[in-house]
């Protein structure tokens, strides 16, 4: 009977073993804080976008740093940056093209819609410049600014849709027209996007 306790602690030893071996086989597996994958924050960060399929989209494929709420919305305006400068550019031409069949009216509001964008332009990239530079003890009022300087350039894609389209009113074609449409509302979702990062980064800092 004297060897029983003797059993029962070699059995105990050789199960907390197994238990230890185990636990320690699968936390090797399978990390408990392993950090968040970049596509991973992007999906979860796009999630209540105003367009997230375009923000999961347009992140996802966006080639710089994406680690933190700071990166992504420097990315997004990036983006939005991006496709303002080309809408604008390419208005642009078709506003100085010699075959555009238009009145001097239409050419004005052509004009005018450029002028529209490029001051958005301007307004974004007011806005990356304070993302890049935030500071911990500024950083409220810095955030104030780049919250409205991309809000304008938001409301400004809402607006002169309207009148760049005006341009083309009569215009032979209705391709040009819908072109310029669809590039103009890009334009505004993937600002629409970037406004959405901002104010989440600007909620992040918040609760830190």
């Amino acid at each position: 009977m004297a060897h029983r306790p003797f059993c029962l602690l070699i059995t105990l030893t050789l199960a907390f073993q197994l238990i230890v071996f185990f636990s320690y086989f699968a936390s090797a597996r399978t990390p408990t804080n392993a950090a968040p994958q970049p596509k991973d924050l992007v999906r979860s960060s796009c999630e209540h976008a105003s367009y997230p399929n375009i923000c999961i989209r347009t992140l996802s494929s966006y080639t710089g740093p994406a680690k933190n709420p700071k990166d992504l919305a420097q990315a997004a305006v990036k983006v939005s940056l991006s496709r303002a400068k080309r809408v604008s550019n390419y208005l642009a031409q078709v506003s100085e093209a010699k075959d555009l069949k238009i009145s001097k009216r239409q050419r004005g509001a052509l004009s005018d819609c450029v002028e529209q964008i490029s001051e958005s332009v301007e307004e974004l990239r007011q806005t990356l410049s304070e993302l890049k530079h935030l500071r911990v003890e500024t950083f409220r009022w810095q955030m104030s600014n780049a919250e409205t300087w991309v809000s304008a350039a938001f409301s400004a894609a809402l607006t002169y849709e309207d009148t760049c389209l005006d341009g083309f009113q009569g215009v032979d074609g209705n391709k040009l027209k819908s072109d310029v449409k669809r590039k103009i509302r890009n334009v505004g979702k993937v600002t629409s996007n970037a406004l959405y990062m901002i104010n989440r980064l600007d909620e992040s800092r918040g609760k830190a």
